[in-house]
Order: C-alpha cells, then sequence, then structure tokens
C-alpha cells in the first residue's frame, strides 16, 4: 500500500497553509495518503481557523500570524518541526472519528520516538492552559515526554478528504532527518505503508500559489474573526 512522501523543504508561512489546503483539494486525484515533511524560512505563528485574531496577536509575538486551514490553537514556528499527512475519503483514516485520528496520528509519533529509544506517552487527559496557547497545556491524546507537550496536531475534514497539520517540539537534541526516517519506518510497522517519493505538479503548485496569494496572505482572510 503506497503512501507518497513530500519533503516540500522550507517556505514561508502562507504558502506553508496554501500547500497543505491545496493537498487536501486534490487528494481524491491523487488517490493515496501524502505525508508532506516542511520548514519554514522565517519565525511565524499560526492558528486555528475559527481563533479570534484580536486574541491572537496579544498573546504571541511572532509575526507573521497566519490563520490554519484546521482548527486548535496559537502554534508558534520557530523551533518546531512541522508535518502534514492528507488522506482521500476513500481512505479509512478518514472514516475514523476526529478522536480516533488524532490519537492514531500520536501513536505514529510515539512510535517513530520510541526508534530513537525516547519515550513519550499519550496523554490521558487535558491539561488547561492560556487561552489559545497550543504549547503551554495539553489536549487529551496530544504526546508528551517527561508530562511536558511534545507533539500536538489540528484536525480538518471535509468530503474533499482529511487533513491533519501537526507540530513537534523535539525533546531531545535529535536530527531531523532521523526523526522523519523514523516516522517513515513506523509507518512501515503500524499500518503497511510503502513510500513513494512526490514532487506536486504544475496544477497542485498553481493551485498553492494561488491560495497563498488570495487567501493566507490577505488581512481580510486572517483577520476574519
Amino acid at each position: 500500500m503506497n503512501w507518497l512522501l513530500l519533503n516540500s523543504g522550507k517556505r514561508d508561512a502562507a504558502f506553508n497553509m496554501a500547500l497543505d489546503e491545496a493537498l487536501l483539494e486534490n487528494a481524491s486525484r491523487l488517490g493515496k495518503p501524502v505525508l508532506r515533511f516542511y520548514g519554514w524560512t522565517e519565525p511565524a505563528a499560526t492558528f486555528g481557523y475559527f481563533q479570534k485574531f484580536s486574541e491572537v496577536e496579544r498573546a504571541t509575538h511572532l509575526r507573521p500570524l497566519i490563520r490554519r486551514p484546521t482548527g486548535g490553537g496559537i502554534v508558534p514556528h520557530d523551533a518546531d518541526w512541522t508535518y502534514s499527512f492528507v488522506v482521500p475519503p476513500n481512505h479509512e483514516w478518514y472514516a475514523l472519528k476526529a478522536i480516533e485520528s488524532y490519537r492514531r496520528v500520536h501513536e505514529w509519533i510515539q512510535s517513530a520516538f520510541a526508534k530513537l529509544k525516547i519515550e513519550t506517552e499519550l496523554a490521558l487527559s487535558c491539561k488547561k492552559s492560556l487561552p489559545g496557547q497550543c504549547f503551554a497545556g495539553h489536549e487529551k491524546f496530544d504526546l508528551l515526554w517527561h508530562g511536558k507537550k511534545t507533539a500536538g496536531a489540528a484536525q480538518r475534514r471535509n468530503k474533499l478528504g482529511l487533513l491533519i497539520q501537526g507540530s513537534i517540539q523535539p525533546p531531545i537534541k535529535m536530527t531531523r532527518a532521523d526523526f522523519e526516517k523514523a516516522m517513515r519506518e513506523a509507518a512501515q510497522d503500524q499500518f503497511k505503508a510503502g513510500w513513494a517519493e512526490f514532487s506536486p505538479d504544475e496544477n497542485l503548485r498553481g493551485r498553492a500559489e494561488i491560495l497563498s496569494r488570495e487567501k493566507f496572505l490577505r488581512d481580510d482572510f486572517n483577520r476574519k474573526r
């Protein structure tokens, strides 16, 4: 069962959100799950689709502030590792309840950390934090290291497919290449996934550019609430 692997390198915050949304829009056409690893050309913060912009801009000094296509709280992108996972609507992940897909993706990351001899645990309950601050507390099934949140995610599920956007704060010093390798191997073990390198075609790249320019870079979108 081939899954597609996309390592898109460092891009600006608006394009990162745009490419994830473009992947979701094209999930049925691609027909296979896509795991994307990506980075950031500058410090930034993304925030959940339903959050109020005025509260977000008071809560973090990071700029730019870009509204995500997924839910959740404020995520600082200054030292984290980010990924997205997109599945088409005919895939079995799509049929999961939101809490189960959230748990499954963090069990996957937990298995990847285990391959690197790092012990983590799933949070069994919530720990409240400052409003909207994603990594200050934790939600049920976030991934913890010594009681501190090390991985969280946000989701969007619609008729086009399922998009999970995740952020990892590395708990100890390690290379990102080693972690990404462990993620691929953990998926092979848990989900019988085989990997095929993926490069977006002209249509997908063009759609991401349009979404970046006409949606995620626009003040009226980011300040819509």
